[in-house]
């Protein structure tokens, strides 16, 4: 008999369709509420489906090959968006899928997606997750065993993923805990990656890459890496329209299989232009736009991008064309604290060779050392997407995640950049003093007289935090009723901090 393997997950929803995606045990029929059904697809030996349904709301079931396998307890609900908008949006990153012991508590605190879910409070009409759903890197004592059982002692990558079977795994880890899985069938949810769903650092620089290639594993874990991504989070991102026509999902239903996922993620890699990782949604009273801020990148030295021409091309016609608010979720802030965010401007003059050929060797490991690769990183594409949200002249809310701790800053316009990072990964009591020093002391002191000995010109408005840091765990949640309020929530699922009217 057929089971489900992970899921179900409610993943697209709008003011009339909803998307049900499931991996199975095998290849069957997977039957939504009786009436919508499609056939599984397989690729590395995992069965797959996605199930759309069109203006239904209320309690659903799943049944593979006629046998009803869910719900197990509680029941889950499709409740679709209203045409004006969600009246509450949830959104985090960051989040480490070890055991909820009292061991693993006191290193990694408590789960507060999985505490929201178990309260029994309100849920969110949907659920932004900004990166890091699962970590390729850092795998759990549980990976780890399941790795050490099909690997030789000391086979790179040593102690991390490898292949797609063990990203299979890694997802499955992730996402099966029982309160979890019952939230994500339940709460619709959209998605984008960061550098530990593949790794620490991915794409920081053109000496990155050719770091990685040179290793004799780096191939293997890209492509899947890239390719369990598509399957696990960008295939439900995309609404049905989009699905019909993308030519991957055809091959994959044609039983195309893993060839035609394996060669389509290895050229995602080598030519990012070639596929989109970004995607929009109007949302009525908003237009969400995920952008990639990863693989898009264009890493040429004195000519480095956030996103490559096209990716850009793209990103503003979005913003030129929405009506309403925007809500721009990038995995790594586009507002960090503007020390910091001074330093990169530096850093990546530097590396260009600003001050020789010595100090840019120098600068490139500089830059590795210490993540110097956020937006103030790319300055060219900071500089593009100021002036355009400016030009746009619409409320702007960017979210973000990747840096551990949370906190709000203001820009004109207005801009306002909402970070709630982590979900499940605190940093230590040592490195949060640290981030405090740096970031919001002595990058402060000296961010702005270093751009100024590299006559480097300062960017197009200013910004402060005004919000933070704040290092707990926590999930935020936007709310749109009156005006737009912000809310951190931590461990306890009390408030850490409220914005207003923002």
């Amino acid at each position: 008999m057929s089971s489900l393997v992970v899921g179900p997950m409610l993943r697209y929803v709008d003011s009339t369709q909803a998307s049900i995606w499931v991996e199975t045990s095998e290849s069957c029929v997977v039957t939504v509420c009786g009436g919508w059904k499609t056939p599984t697809f397989t690729v590395h030996g995992h069965h797959y489906a996605i199930v759309d349904l069109e203006g239904f709301e209320g309690e659903y079931t799943v049944e593979l090959n006629g046998e009803q396998v869910w719900p197990e307890d509680r029941p889950s609900r499709i409740k679709l968006l209203p045409p004006e908008g969600p009246e509450r949006v949830m959104f985090g990153s960051c989040r480490t899928s070890v055991p909820h012991d009292a061991a693993h508590t006191a290193t990694h605190g408590v789960d507060v997606l999985r505490a929201y879910a178990r309260s029994g409070r309100p849920l969110p009409d949907l659920l932004l997750m900004l990166g890091d759903q699962v970590y390729a890197d850092k795998p759990s004592p549980k990976m780890l065993e399941f790795i050490a059982g099909r690997r030789k002692p000391g086979e790179e990558p040593a102690d991390e993923i490898a292949d797609f079977e063990e990203y299979a795994e890694l997802y499955r880890t992730a996402w099966s805990d029982p309160d979890i899985r019952w939230l994500l069938s339940t709460v619709p949810t959209a998605m984008i990656f960061d550098d530990h769903d593949l790794r620490d650092d991915w794409n920081t620089s053109r000496d990155w890459r050719a770091q990685m290639a040179r290793t004799s594993w780096w191939h293997g874990r890209v492509v899947a890496g890239l390719g369990s991504y598509w399957v696990y989070q960008h295939l439900g991102n995309l609404s049905p329209d989009e699905r019909a026509d993308d030519p991957l999902l055809a091959a994959l239903r044609a039983g195309e299989g893993a060839k035609a996922l394996d060669e389509f993620a290895a050229r995602a890699d080598a030519e990012p232009s070639t596929n989109r990782w970004s995607f929009a949604r109007d949302l009525g009273h908003s237009r969400l736009i995920m952008i990639d801020t990863r693989c898009a990148r264009q890493l040429t030295p004195r000519d480095r991008r956030m996103l490559d021409p096209g990716e850009w091309a793209w990103l503003k016609e979005q913003i030129e064309g929405a009506s309403g608010r925007l809500i721009i979720g990038s995995s790594i802030p586009f507002l960090l604290p503007e020390g910091v965010h001074l330093v990169q401007n530096w850093n990546e003059a530097l590396c260009d060779g600003k001050w020789g050929r010595l100090v840019a060797r120098a600068s490139e490991t500089f830059r590795q050392s210490f993540d110097l690769e956020h937006w103030g990183a790319f300055r060219r594409s900071f500089d593009d997407l100021a002036r355009l949200l400016l030009k746009a002249g619409k409320p702007v809310l960017i979210l973000s995640g990747d840096v551990h701790y949370s906190y709000l800053a203001q820009a004109p316009g207005p801009i306002y950049q909402i970070v709630c990072s982590p979900i499940r990964n605190p940093l230590s009591r040592s490195l949060r003093l640290a981030n405090i020093f740096t970031q919001f002391g002595i990058a402060t002191l000296i961010g702005g007289t270093l751009t100024r000995l590299a006559r480097i010109p300062r960017p197009p408005f200013r910004w402060r935090v005004t919000k933070g840091p704040l290092f707990q765990n926590a999930i935020a949640a936007l709310e749109f009723s009156k005006g737009v309020t912000v809310i951190w929530y931590g461990e306890s699922l009390d408030p850490l901090e409220t914005v207003h009217d923002l």
